[in-house]
């Protein structure tokens, strides 16, 4: 996504949503006056389908203006998640549109009535098979442009108009050359695809809601940044948590020399906030750290043993984090365990194994989530 500003993202997504608006109530004005006109269920059907896409891009508008307003006392991170709210409505239009055309078209199968094409009906759906097309592509790249899920997805369900209503003409062809009415299916077709389009965007925004795995790309590069500093030595269990479209907060696991000071570890700090949200544009609100002894021959041969023992497993996806204290006889490090395995089971066949090997030390063993890896 280029790098814009709230206000420069609000004003897109507004400017294109009163485009596409215009657009569709314009093509549903004249694709059901040819509908009417021709008695085609198929035709329309298409244009309750672009008043419906009228409606979310309304709703689009709506929650990128709600989505936009500043932090408040209730609400401090801000609102930009009423942008997925605004999408799960504009996906259960969609639904409701696309259920209702399966309904009528299917009445329409039991009790058909031919069509009565004109050479005016067929150039007009024509016109409005590329107007889509190129409406579809303007919003969708429009979206991505802003990261608006909700209006690339009306750019998409848009390109998905455009073949529906190339499916209406087609079958008003075949009506017209073979005398085969194909009208009531070709809504059934036009119905399916409706739903299918409501049901991919609903379980895509719900995954938004719900929260899904970052996208390795993003996690990569931050860690690559992070790890860039001279002073970290790595980085781990890097958690990114989303307020709405592209408005990350995050928290991370850095590993430093154990010889750092309080105050060079509070400088590293606030140097590694900073440069992340210079380049990424999300903000640390917590990095958290680990001390590697990298003088002591002993304690190095202890990480190694212990790593090999632990990667021996095929649940063990990493280790970071080691620490042990010969003094005090304790050993503590985290592992990155698959999601395929028995947690419980695996994190106590590993801390019996360590333990034998080392005994007398007190393992603590944090099992860790692969979030980024």
């Amino acid at each position: 996504m280029a790098n814009v500003t709230a206000q420069q993202r609000e004003k897109v997504i507004a400017r294109t949503s009163v485009i596409s608006i215009i657009a569709n109530v314009a093509l549903a004005a004249v694709k059901a006056a040819v509908g009417l006109a021709v008695n085609s269920i198929a035709v329309i059907l298409d244009a309750v389908n672009n008043l419906s896409d009228a409606l979310s891009s309304i709703i689009t508008v709506v929650g990128a203006k709600l989505a936009g307003r500043k932090p408040d006392k209730k609400h401090p991170l801000g609102h930009g998640r009423i942008e997925y709210l605004s999408a799960m409505i504009v996906a259960g239009l969609i639904l409701y549109a696309g259920i209702t055309s399966l309904v009528e078209s299917v009445k329409k199968i039991i009790h058909p009535e031919p069509a009565d094409y004109s050479t005016l009906s067929l150039i007009l759906i024509s016109v409005a098979i590329v107007v889509k097309l190129i409406l579809g592509l303007y919003v969708k790249k429009k979206g991505n442009s802003v990261g608006s899920a909700a209006l690339a997805a009306s750019g998409k369900d848009a390109l998905f108009d455009a073949v529906i209503s190339l499916s209406v003409l087609a079958s008003a062809i075949i009506f017209l050359t073979t005398g085969v009415s194909l009208e009531a299916w070709a809504g059934v077709i036009i119905a399916v695809i409706i739903i299918k389009s409501g049901i991919e965007m609903m379980i895509e925004t719900l995954n938004d809601i719900i929260g899904h795995r970052t996208e390795a790309e993003l996690t990569a590069a931050i860690k690559s940044t992070i790890t860039a500093d001279p002073q970290v030595l790595g980085a781990f269990d890097l958690f990114l948590y989303n307020y709405g479209p592209d408005k990350y907060y995050g928290s991370v696991h850095v590993e430093v020399d154990c010889s750092l000071t309080a105050s060079e570890i509070d400088t590293l700090d606030r140097r590694v906030q900073q440069t992340v949200y210079e380049k990424h544009g999300i903000i640390l609100t917590g990095i958290s750290i680990y001390a590697v002894d990298n003088g002591s021959d002993e304690t190095a041969l202890m990480r190694k043993t212990v790593i090999e023992k632990v990667m021996a497993h095929d649940y063990a996806l990493q280790v970071h984090g080691f620490y042990v204290d010969p003094t005090e006889k304790r050993m503590t490090f985290d592992a990155v365990l698959s999601f395929d395995c028995d947690r419980d089971a695996a994190l106590r066949e590993l801390h019996d194994e360590i333990s034998a090997l080392y005994p007398g030390y007190t393992v603590y063993i944090q099992p860790d989530i692969d979030v980024t890896e």
